[in-house]
């Protein structure tokens, strides 16, 4: 397996020695400016960005965090800075371009040896897959959900055509809901149904007939019975 390579942007050469170091098991290159890491992330891609703030030509890392996040949507961002007031570092934190960590100068070597390794293990691409593979579990819950809800719709307007096929009384709204262990509305709305695909006459439920005579509630849903 090939090693994770890392782009250290930081000017101050003691502490690049000092990542070169504590980070012997990766692949490290380097920037002294935020301009100069830009510029080369088309040619050369990294798989994570340590980033400092102060930096070489007075040029400040946050400020090109965005521009990185552009390129790199997928490449997690480690800020190390100890030149962050607490909103700063909140605010790289934060938003759709945001950095995943936020470390504080003089850096702890073995907390930045644990951020570096979790975050190539669980962030950027990695993060991207669980979101989609979170969606995806979302949608065929909501599809099944979905499926369950109209199958049972069915099973009951079949049950109730059965049950008044033939029959020369007018339905008894409540009793059916009773039955059926939904709301009122819920049964006219499949006599409703059941009139407009011809399978009841119209005059078992006339459309002059008041839709409700309980409290409101979402006419697209089908509720429970009150217990």
């Amino acid at each position: 397996m090939s090693r994770k390579r890392i782009l250290i942007v930081e000017d101050d050469d003691l502490h690049y020695e000092l990542y070169q170091e504590a980070l012997a098991d990766y692949d490290l290159y380097r920037a002294t400016t935020a301009s100069a890491a830009l510029a080369s992330l088309p040619k050369e891609r990294p798989d994570l960005i340590l980033l400092d703030h102060v930096l070489a030509r007075r040029e400040k890392g946050l400020a090109y965090l965005p521009e990185i996040k552009d390129l790199l949507p997928y490449v997690p961002i480690i800020v190390v800075s100890g030149a962050l007031e607490a909103h700063q570092q909140i605010d790289a934190l934060t938003g759709p371009r945001r950095a995943h960590y936020c470390l504080t100068k003089p850096v702890d070597l073995e907390e930045l040896k644990r951020t570096v390794a979790t975050a190539l293990e669980q962030c950027g691409e990695a993060e991207i897959v669980r979101q989609f593979e979170a969606l995806e579990r979302s949608k065929r819950v909501d599809i099944e959900e979905l499926l369950s809800r109209s199958t049972d719709r069915l099973r009951r307007q079949t049950e109730i055509r059965t049950q008044l096929t033939g029959a020369h009384d007018r339905p008894n709204i409540s009793a059916l809901a009773r039955q059926f262990r939904v709301a009122r509305r819920t049964i006219i709305r499949d006599l409703q149904e059941l009139i407009r695909r011809g399978e009841l006459p119209a005059e078992v439920y006339p459309r002059n007939e008041p839709e409700e005579e309980e409290g409101g509630g979402d006419p697209g849903s089908e509720e429970p019975a009150a217990s």
